[in-house]
C-alpha cells in the first residue's frame, strides 16, 4: 500500500488546477464531466442490475427464493470492513496529490474490471453462477465503488472553506448525479434501450461493458481537474490527525453530525427502494412491460424539476439557509408522495403528485453535501481535528450497505407476494403480469416508503442548526492554524 501511494509523489500526477480559488475548468471538468462515467454506471446498475438478476438470469427461485434476499445483505459485512479501513486510510494518506484524490485514480481501473464482471456471468452450473455473482457484486460494491464514492464525495469539502464556492461545487456534483445520469437512465433507457435489449443476455453484457469502459477515462479526468486546498492548508500547519478512536468519538458524540448522518440514512433508504422499484412499478402497476412510455413519463416529471433546481435551489438556500430550504422542500416531498401513494394506478393524479414530490426533493438533493461540509468544519472547530475520512467512511457505509440491505428487503417483498419472472409461453408470447399483492408491495417500495421517510427527515432537519455561526467558527479555525 505504501509503495502504491508512493507513486503519487510524482509531479507528473499533479492536478491541472493551479488556482487558489475555484475555477470554471475545475467546476466543469472536475465536478460535472469527470464523475459522470462512474455515476452513470452506478445509476444504471442501481436501477437495472436487479432486473438482470430476476428477469434475465431468472434467479428468483434459487434457494427457494432466498438467494436474492440473503446474498446482498450478507455481502454488506465486507462493505463495512472496507469502508472502515478506507476512512482510516484516507485520513492518514499524505501525498503530494492530497489524501482523497489519489484514491480516485486507484478506483478507475477497478470500476472498469468489476463492472464488466458483473454481467459476464458464465453459462455454467448454478453453483458457478452463484459464486461468480457473489464475487463480482462484492468486487464492485465493496471495493471499486466504495473507493470511488468516498474519494469523490470528499472532493467538495476538501476543495475550499468558502461556503459559497463549496455550495456551487455541491450543485455541480448533483447536476451530474441527478441530471446527466438521470436523463440518460430515466429517458433513453426506458424509451430506447430497454425495449431493444429486452431479455437478450448478450445485449445486456454489451451495454454494461460500454459503460464500464467509459468510467475509466472520465474518472481519471476528475482526478486531474480537482484540487484539495483544505488538505494543503492542513499540511502547511503540519497538523496530525488524532487517533482513529478519538475521531470516531468526535463523530458519534456530536449532535449535528449524528443528525446529519441519520438524515442521510433515512433519505438513502427511501431513494434506494424507489430506484429499485421504478422499473417494476412502470411495468406492472402504472403501465405494461417495457411499454417505452410509462417509465419515461415518471422520470420526465422528475427530470424537469431537477433541471429548474440547478438555477433556483442555491439562491433560495443562500437566502433561507440550507437547512430551512430542506425543511420546506421536505414538506412538499411528503405531500406529493402521499398523493402518489393514494392513486398509484391513476396516471394524471399520480404524475401530478410526482411533480410536487420532485420539486420538494430539490433542496436535499442539491445542498446536502454543502451542509455536510459545514458540519465537518464545525467538528474541526470543536475538536481541533479533521475527521473527513472517518466521517465519510460512516457516510459511505450507509450508502453502500443500505444498497444491499434494501435490495434484499425488496426481493423479499417480491418473493413473499408471489412475483413471477416474465417469460415466453409456448406460442412465443411474452407473459408479464403480477397479482395484486405484488403490485401493492411494488407501490410501497416506489412511493409509500419515501412518504414515511420524508416525515422523519423533517424532524431530523430541525436538529441540524449548524449554519448560524459556521462563518465565525471557520475564521477561528484559520486563526488557530496561523
Amino acid at each position: 500500500m505504501n509503495k502504491l501511494l508512493g507513486l503519487f509523489q510524482n509531479p507528473g500526477l499533479d492536478s491541472k488546477i493551479k488556482t487558489e480559488r475555484i475555477s470554471k475548468k475545475e467546476q466543469f471538468l472536475g465536478y460535472l464531466i469527470g464523475p459522470a462515467g462512474a455515476l452513470l454506471l452506478n445509476a444504471v446498475l442501481a436501477t437495472y442490475l436487479n432486473v438482470f438478476y430476476t428477469d434475465v438470469l431468472q434467479l428468483t427461485t434459487v434457494w427457494g427464493g432466498l438467494f436474492l434476499v440473503v446474498f446482498p445483505i450478507a455481502s454488506k459485512a465486507l462493505d463495512v470492513f472496507v469502508n472502515i479501513y478506507m476512512g482510516y486510510r484516507i485520513d492518514r494518506t499524505k501525498t503530494r496529490q492530497g489524501k482523497a484524490r489519489p484514491w480516485l485514480l486507484v478506483s478507475a481501473p477497478l470500476l472498469l474490471l468489476s463492472g464488466i464482471l458483473l454481467v459476464v456471468v458464465p453459462q455454467s452450473s448454478l453453483t458457478v453462477q452463484v459464486i461468480w455473482i457473489i464475487f463480482s457484486y462484492n468486487l464492485y460494491y465493496a471495493c471499486a465503488f466504495t473507493i470511488f464514492n468516498m474519494s469523490h464525495n470528499l472532493m467538495a469539502p476538501l476543495s475550499t472553506r468558502n461556503s459559497a464556492e463549496r455550495g456551487k461545487l455541491s450543485v455541480f456534483n448533483q447536476i451530474t448525479a441527478v441530471m446527466i445520469t438521470g436523463i440518460l437512465v430515466a429517458f433513453i433507457f426506458p424509451m430506447v434501450i430497454m425495449p431493444l435489449i429486452g431479455l437478450k443476455r448478450e445485449l445486456w453484457i454489451l451495454l454494461i461493458c460500454i459503460l464500464s469502459i467509459l468510467a475509466l477515462p472520465l474518472t481519471v479526468t476528475e482526478y486531474f481537474f480537482t484540487k484539495e486546498r483544505v488538505t494543503e492548508e492542513a499540511a502547511k500547519s503540519q497538523s496530525v490527525p488524532g487517533s482513529y478512536k478519538d475521531q470516531l468519538k468526535a463523530i458519534f458524540s456530536d449532535k449535528f453530525m449524528l443528525a446529519t448522518l441519520l438524515l442521510f440514512l433515512v433519505f438513502t433508504v427511501g431513494a434506494l427502494m424507489k430506484n429499485m422499484s421504478l422499473v417494476y412499478f412502470s411495468n406492472y402497476v402504472l403501465g405494461t412491460y417495457n411499454d417505452g412510455k410509462t417509465q419515461m413519463l415518471i422520470s420526465l416529471l422528475g427530470g424537469i424539476p431537477m433541471g429548474i433546481g440547478v438555477l433556483v435551489v442555491w439562491p433560495i438556500a443562500t437566502k433561507m439557509g440550507k437547512r430551512n430550504a430542506m425543511i420546506l422542500g421536505s414538506v412538499l416531498f411528503v405531500a406529493g408522495g402521499a398523493i402518489c401513494w393514494a392513486f398509484p394506478e391513476n396516471m394524471p393524479i399520480f404524475l401530478a403528485g410526482q411533480v410536487i414530490k420532485n420539486i420538494g426533493v430539490l433542496p436535499v438533493s442539491y445542498t446536502f453535501m454543502a451542509l455536510f461540509a459545514d458540519v465537518l468544519d464545525h467538528l474541526e472547530w470543536k475538536t481541533n481535528n479533521r475527521c473527513d475520512g472517518v466521517a465519510m467512511s460512516v457516510y459511505n457505509i450507509i450508502a453502500v450497505t443500505m444498497g444491499g440491505i434494501c435490495l434484499g428487503i425488496f426481493n423479499a417483498l417480491l418473493s413473499a407476494s408471489g412475483y413471477v419472472a416474465p417469460h415466453y409461453d409456448k406460442l412465443g408470447r411474452l407473459v408479464a403480469t403480477q397479482n395484486e399483492g405484488v403490485k401493492d408491495a411494488i407501490t410501497f417500495g416506489f412511493v409509500g416508503l419515501e412518504t414515511v421517510t420524508g416525515v422523519i427527515m423533517i424532524l431530523l432537519l430541525f436538529l441540524i442548526d449548524v449554519e448560524k455561526d459556521i462563518t465565525k467558527k471557520q475564521k477561528m479555525i484559520e486563526e488557530r492554524r496561523q
